[in-house]
């Protein structure tokens, strides 16, 4: 019988707004560390009453600053499967349709350390181990050894497997990106250049400074 080589795929679920160096340094090193033939990028849809949230992207907005901040990356790629028009969909229920779609294919969840203490609250973790290897970035305020316990731990409590993915500690987020805006900070280095251009061309969280060009220059 001839072996089948299965697909290896990791996924960068959240919900980008906007994304940042932190999510695609992530993506990269998960990629390296466990020979992934792809990494999606998974925009979370928003719920209709939540589509136009003030201060915020739109859906269309943060979408395509995913597909600009990836399009220079040949295996990252965007994933429009929680894009839908009911908005939120459980993480569950869109890996457990993947894995029936595709029962070739191993699939990799990607959070960051801060997301392990909380995996218990969410919707079916045990249906979330099932479906798929989560990876655990890992973070300096946070000891390794207290980490692989957490993971240990969730493993027994609901049958899955957690590796640990070994990243340098980026101390960024989404929203620490939008206060910078609205305190007129520079993004440079931390936000990709395209998409920098792109926030202040459609100026989504209402930043775009008086020195700043609509091209996105100073």
């Amino acid at each position: 019988m001839r072996n089948i080589i299965r697909k290896k795929i990791g996924i960068m679920g959240g919900t980008f707004d906007p994304i940042h160096v932190g999510h695609l340094i992530l993506g990269e090193r998960a990629y390296e560390q466990l020979g992934l033939d792809k990494v999606w990028f998974m925009p979370s849809g928003n719920p209709p009453h939540k589509k136009n949230r003030q201060g915020r992207a739109s859906d269309e907005q943060r979408v395509s600053m995913v597909r600009k901040a990836i399009a220079g990356n040949p295996h990252f790629e965007l994933s429009l499967i929680e894009m839908n028009e009911d908005g939120y969909s459980y993480t569950y229920r869109t890996l457990e349709n993947l894995k029936n779609e595709n029962p070739d294919t191993d699939y990799y969840f990607i959070i960051g350390a801060d997301s392990l203490y909380t995996f218990a609250t969410w919707k079916e973790p045990a249906r979330i181990c099932h479906a798929c290897t989560l990876v655990v970035a890992t973070r300096d305020h946070t000891p390794v050894r207290e980490l692989d316990q957490e993971m240990t731990y969730l493993s027994q409590q609901y049958g899955g497997q957690f590796l640990r993915l070994d990243t340098m500690n980026i101390d960024i987020s989404s929203e620490l990106i939008r206060l910078w805006l609205k305190e007129g900070k520079s993004l440079r280095y931390y936000v990709p250049d395209d998409v920098i251009q792109y926030i202040y061309q459609n100026n989504i969280y209402h930043s775009v400074r008086e020195d700043i060009r609509t091209d996105g220059t100073v």
